[in-house]
């Protein structure tokens, strides 16, 4: 219920003020499960994807956002929960199985489920490779990969900035490719097939987002 009203207000006031071009929208089903998994470039990204999604965009976020106390604490705490994102602790040494076996439970249940292979921001603006808990993700569950093509979130809330801008950047867009199919990789030893699907989903990513390719891992910093 808290969602459905959050959603009935955030996303169209944010589109107005921000005016994201979207493309490719068709290619997320409007039920049943999918992963969307896209790039990262702004803290904000968590919030632009489910704004232009027309159905609940589940993403994961740092336990520390739902346990502040007072006033500022429950705002916090009722942003994320209507924005549908679900607590995980990052510094505890399971948190990753945890993370895991969370989304499961998301797909498990018919709902949409955003990632970022990459792991963490970027802050050179370059993609990452791609880490294969999406693809674990998808072939558990038989699940579709919707890759997502960000541009722009990193103007709109800079690496540091504690709040995005009210008023529209230059460029800002969200683009969506066709649907990845981990059926695909029937056959295929789990290893080979987990990072042969990764890849390919960030190869997606990097066609829709237009960036440059690192080649490595990005590593999230000590301060993240």
């Amino acid at each position: 219920m808290f969602f459905a009203a959050v959603h009935r207000v955030v996303p169209p006031v944010a589109k107005a003020m921000w005016r994201p071009k979207v493309t490719g929208l068709e290619h997320v089903p409007r039920t049943g499960a999918v992963i969307l998994a896209s790039n990262h470039l702004s803290f904000i990204d968590s919030t632009v994807i489910p704004v232009v999604v027309p159905r609940k965009v589940v993403f994961l976020a740092k336990s520390d956002y739902f346990e502040g106390t007072g006033i500022k604490g429950a705002l916090v705490r009722a942003w994320f929960e209507g924005l549908g994102m679900l607590p995980v602790d990052r510094d505890n040494n399971s948190s990753a199985l945890a993370s895991l076996d969370k989304a499961l439970e998301v797909l498990g249940r018919g709902e949409a489920f955003g990632i970022y292979p990459e792991g963490t921001r970027s802050q050179d603006g370059r993609l990452y490779r791609g880490r294969t808990g999406v693809a674990h993700l998808a072939l558990s569950a038989g699940t579709p990969i919707v890759p997502v093509g960000l541009r722009g979130t990193q103007d709109l809330q800079p690496v540091g900035a504690r709040v995005p801008r009210l008023s529209p950047v230059s460029l800002l867009s969200v683009a969506f490719g066709p649907p990845i199919l981990p059926t695909s990789y029937t056959g295929v030893p789990p290893g080979r097939a987990r990072r042969e699907l990764t890849d390919r989903v960030m190869a997606a990513i990097a066609e829709l987002s237009g960036q440059e390719v690192a080649g490595v891992y990005n590593e999230r910093p000590a301060d993240g």
